[in-house]
């Protein structure tokens, strides 16, 4: 639905807007000078746990990751808060102090922010990164021959869901939640040298979302191994109890025309993640580099000379 509307929206062209939003990509990038390009993202959410310290720290990790999967370093940060005017104010603090904490810890600046009076919590961030323009990561160039690496385990979605269901066990939700808190600049320093043709981070639309949109844009097929994929600790049990997030069966109606095949996993290919890792599509001699500096990294699949599906599932 999205994509139509936006296909409606008028364009303005400008030699140095050098990402749009035509390709669906992390963030709009906008050259400034021969060296030097900004990088625009904005990104906010509902709670998705019950901690407000951690609630804030997820939001802006979430948030700076798109800057990070543009090959970009943050530098300032602005907050949209949306809260209830009754709501406890002890709470309010806790979610802006997990979230500046964060911030701070990507070396960017928190310069401001706006609020409005909602009925239901939302919180995230519009970030500012800087970049080279001719070292923009996008994900428009995956190469037909490459490997497909993904830097962190998928299932935060399915988890948060069985949280909120009561089933989810305390040791479960500890490690997605850790891996939610971790900024992706370990990924992208990790990628910065190397010979990457294509990068996207795994949030909202989940895997198969993400990767249709990389697969789209270069006019490539994705084939995606289930059995390589890394889940988190309980995320296949918690979807096989029905745990699944609300997003989930918008992004299977999202992305589903465009892949073929299937596995036992596919709930957990299309769950909403939030915070996740970077997708990233290298030459197979780039992959092994980048599989001895980030060892969590797991190699899950490579790609095609397009066929009639952008995405295989084997």
């Amino acid at each position: 639905m999205l994509d139509q509307v936006l296909a409606s929206l008028p364009r303005v062209a400008d030699p140095d807007l050098l990402v749009g939003f035509e390709t669906a990509d992390d963030a709009g990038v906008y050259r400034l000078r021969p060296d030097l390009a900004i990088v625009q993202t904005v990104d906010f959410f509902t709670p998705i746990v019950d901690d407000g310290w951690t609630f804030g720290a997820i939001a802006a990790a979430n948030a700076l990751s798109d800057v990070y999967a543009m090959g970009g370093k943050p530098v300032t940060a602005l907050s949209i808060l949306a809260w209830p005017g009754a709501n406890d104010l002890e709470d309010l603090q806790e979610i802006l102090r997990g979230g500046a904490e964060k911030i701070h810890e990507a070396g960017c600046l928190l310069v401001g922010g706006h609020s409005v009076t909602d009925p239901e919590i939302k919180f995230g961030y519009a970030v500012t990164g800087t970049v080279h323009p001719a070292r923009i990561r996008t994900n428009a160039h995956a190469h037909a021959g490459d490997v497909l690496v993904l830097t962190k385990p998928i299932g935060t979605g399915v988890i948060a869901t069985a949280l909120k269901q009561g089933i989810a066990r305390e040791e479960h939700v500890r490690i997605s939640t850790d891996s939610m808190l971790a900024l992706n600049r370990g990924a992208a320093e990790a990628i910065e040298d190397l010979d990457v043709h294509a990068v996207t981070d795994v949030t909202g639309f989940g895997l198969l979302g993400h990767a249709r949109e990389v697969a789209m844009a270069s006019n490539v097929t994705l084939e995606i191994h289930a059995s390589r994929v890394p889940f988190l600790p309980g995320a296949v049990e918690y979807a096989r109890a029905g745990a699944l997030a609300g997003g989930l069966k918008n992004n299977r109606e999202f992305a589903a025309s465009c892949v073929e095949g299937s596995s036992e996993v596919d709930d957990l290919l299309y769950d909403p993640q939030t915070s996740g890792g970077l997708l990233v599509s290298l030459p197979a001699k780039e992959a092994a580099a980048l599989a001895r500096r980030l060892p969590a990294a797991a190699e899950i699949g490579s790609v095609r000379t397009r066929c009639d599906k952008p995405i295989v599932v084997r």
